[in-house]
């Protein structure tokens, strides 16, 4: 289905089209194998530099590392890379740091939010308890900023120093605003730029410095990773709203039972009447699944999914606009497709 055809009035109707799904998928694998032989060696990459004496960080490491996720940042990068021409082997490197990072991100996350679940299996610190799960996020962290120092680049480690910071205001930020009906969309917007958005700018960015591009070019590859990982955090808002089996990412009401505050829900909430209101404003205080059949039925009604859907398709537009500007290459098309399955993928 074209880019057009998200954008027309029924827009979660539209998302709810099983065919989009397949799409995703297709654009998602047509996109890696055009780095099929720099992916292999990204994740031997990954294998080789988690090894440690300690054997608690190789058995967690390799547990979160090996849970199935789809490796989209280092995708970026490497892509990236591609499309500004680079020959070099600092890409394969860093692409390694970017899920380092991310890993120690969702080691983190799971402890804050308590979380049970990761991918469809138990978490790790489900598994092995929050003190190690945090420990081993800080021995991935400090593993990934060892592996940019190797790269010999002040550039590189300004912006993935910036980006580090800016992840761990976001969780703070998402932190504070946690089971608060308060939360404006303003606020929301700005701890999803810091908290997601950020490293998909970073491992854009960081593949045209090792490429020696302009300042201008680098904008338009920072821009496109904001964009992109916005509309991605958009989306992930939208599939804890969505009641259909076909969604099988995440397990519906995830986001209300950790107290976070998605935009879905906040634009609800400054919508609906007193009485709707309470009733949101006491699942939130009370992390209430059970009713999240209601919650869901005042979401609809007050046309927020698809409000959130326009605002990750404006953030997709964006994304192809900046990526439009770089080399015309086959890598550069790819990173079109990602930014439009950004906006179709069901997981």
């Amino acid at each position: 289905m074209p880019m057009a055809t998200i954008a027309a009035s029924n827009l979660a109707q539209n998302y709810l089209n099983p065919d989009l799904g397949q799409n995703a998928e297709h654009l998602l694998t047509a996109s890696m194998s055009l780095v099929t032989k720099e992916m292999l060696e990204v994740n031997r990459t990954i294998e080789r530099r988690l090894d440690s004496d300690i054997s608690l960080i190789n058995e967690m490491s390799e547990y979160i590392i090996k849970s199935g996720g789809k490796r989209l940042r280092p995708l970026i990068l490497l892509l990236c890379a591609k499309c500004c021409g680079y020959e070099g082997e600092k890409h394969i490197q860093l692409a390694t740091v970017i899920e380092f990072i991310h890993t120690a991100t969702l080691l983190h996350d799971d402890v804050v939010d308590d979380s049970g679940t990761r991918r469809g299996r138990p978490s790790a610190n489900h598994v092995w308890g929050n003190g190690a799960s945090i420990l081993v996020g800080d021995f991935l962290y400090s593993r990934a900023f060892e592996m940019m120092i190797e790269t010999d680049s002040m550039e590189v480690m300004r912006i993935m120093a910036s980006a580090t910071n800016a992840i761990a205001e976001g969780e703070v930020l998402q932190l504070m605003n946690s089971f608060s009906a308060g939360t404006t969309e303003d606020q929301y917007m700005d701890t999803i730029e810091r908290k997601t958005a950020k490293l998909f700018e970073s491992a854009a960015h960081i593949a045209g410095v090792i490429s020696d591009q302009d300042s201008e070019m680098n904008q338009c590859l920072a821009g496109y990773g904001l964009h992109l990982g916005i509309s991605f955090q958009l989306i992930d808002d939208i599939l804890d709203y969505i009641a259909d089996d076909v969604f099988m990412g995440k397990d519906l009401g995830d986001d209300l039972a950790e107290g976070k505050l998605t935009l879905p829900l906040i634009h609800a909430l400054e919508r609906v009447g007193p009485k709707h209101r309470q009733s949101l404003c006491d699942a939130i205080e009370n992390r209430d699944r059970k009713r999240i059949s209601d919650i869901l039925e005042i979401v609809k009604s007050t046309g927020s999914i698809d409000y959130t859907l326009d605002k990750a398709y404006a953030h997709t537009e964006s994304a192809r606009n900046y990526a439009g500007q770089l080399p015309q290459n086959q890598y550069r098309d790819a990173l079109i497709s990602l930014a439009e399955f950004s906006v179709i993928r069901s997981r």
